[in-house]
């Protein structure tokens, strides 16, 4: 310390010709500046003459628990940064538990078809804001107006038909693989809302589901089908079934292609573990098919497909 005295003292000489009165070794922000790096003088002469360039240094103790509460922080944010998603998820279960209890009896007791598929819808709406999920949908104009048609989405969460149901009109009916109609709470459900069934497994009686969702087309009647017909965790367009689009084929309607958005990253297969999110729902314009034939519903599926691989925001695991 005394040799950077000395050498301090000989440069002061060199460059000013005369010793300085003394030479203080100040800790750091003692010799104050302005905000543009000039020396403030007057100041930093106040803090000289009151005696403050010494500066106390902390002691060890001080610094060593610094450096625990430095590293602690961090740690604790992260652990109440879980904590609150588990406290979430746990919410979300218990409202959803709730109101499905409360929506199965009502629409076991509602009389009328119309009034259960518009409580359901509402139910489905309050259901999202009460778990502060934003759902933007964009598209609905493309619907048609007085003609049935097949509204087919990809399918990426059990959060899908939710969705769905809380952005659609009510009146649609919506087709689900005919494995469900083996539990009894979600068999009698689906039947109150009028939902149909295809079986994905056995082909001559996915060939009479396809003839019988044909004929409720023709009755006027529009469908949702989700053609993927299953998801994975991993994000990714995967192949359509064929089923909806011989339906729309053979029927004459045309088919809306409707992009989902979001919803894998707030509740993933395998996982029972939902997360807050924002969901997106872009409903495409409606595809014509060109003729009844296998051919014109491959070419309605390629289109549908595009479109919806367009705006789903997932990679095309096809391409």
């Amino acid at each position: 310390m005394d040799a950077l005295r000395q050498q301090i003292n000989e440069l002061a000489v060199d460059l000013l010709g005369t010793p300085p009165d003394e030479v203080v070794l100040a800790p750091p922000n003692t010799v104050l500046k302005t905000s543009s790096g000039k020396i403030r003088r007057a100041a930093s002469r106040e803090v000289y003459e009151r005696g403050d360039t010494g500066g106390a240094r902390p002691s060890v103790r001080w610094q060593l628990l610094r450096l625990a509460m430095a590293a602690a922080i961090p740690q604790l944010r992260r652990g109440m940064r879980d904590a609150g998603k588990v406290l979430y998820a746990g919410y979300a279960w218990a409202l959803f538990l709730l109101m499905a209890t409360g929506v199965w009896l009502s629409v076991i007791y509602l009389p009328n078809l119309a009034w259960r598929r518009r409580f359901v819808r509402a139910a489905a709406r309050l259901f999202l804001r009460l778990v502060g999920v934003s759902l933007m949908v964009h598209g609905l104009e493309h619907l048609p107006r007085g003609r049935p048609f097949v509204l087919v989405a990809n399918h990426a969460s059990y959060l899908d038909g939710i969705m769905l149901c809380a952005a659609l009109p009510a009146g649609l009916i919506y087709v689900v693989k005919r494995e469900a109609e083996a539990q009894f709470v979600p068999r009698v459900f689906l039947r109150r809302i009028g939902a149909e069934y295809v079986d994905r497994l056995d082909a001559q009686r996915g060939a009479e589901d396809t003839a019988r969702l044909r004929d409720a087309v023709h009755k006027g009647q529009s469908l949702v089908i989700l053609p993927e017909g299953t998801f994975d965790r991993a994000p990714g367009l995967m192949s359509f079934h064929m089923g909806a689009f011989m339906v729309a084929a053979r029927a004459g309607a045309p088919v809306v292609p409707a992009a989902i958005r979001g919803t894998r990253s707030m509740l993933r297969a395998g996982s029972w573990f939902p997360r807050r999110g924002v969901v997106g729902i872009v409903i495409d314009a409606p595809i014509k098919p060109d003729g009844a034939e296998w051919s014109a519903a491959v070419s309605l599926r390629d289109r549908a497909r595009r479109d919806i691989a367009h705006h789903c925001g997932e990679p095309d695991l096809l391409a």
